[in-house]
């Protein structure tokens, strides 16, 4: 049985987005791996920002210095 962890961080992320996720996932081991798409698992796990890092900083952190840094352009 197939079994595929999405984690991700928890910045509104849609049911309709998650459903897609599930799908395309599933598609990907049947495609590439040829297995059955109703014994595979798919599980989505959203992590808060403050238990996410990136580069030696927490990813809230990175969002609000980059909020407030005005873009170029």
């Amino acid at each position: 049985m197939p079994y595929i962890h999405i984690r991700i961080t928890d910045e509104g992320v849609t049911t309709e987005q998650k459903a897609e996720l599930v799908a395309r996932s599933t598609q990907m081991l049947v495609d590439v791996l040829g297995k059955n798409p109703n014994t595979t698992v798919v599980v989505i796990e959203e992590v808060p920002l403050e238990n996410w890092g990136i580069g030696g900083e927490l990813v809230s952190v990175r969002r609000m210095r980059e909020r407030n840094t005005p873009s170029e352009g």
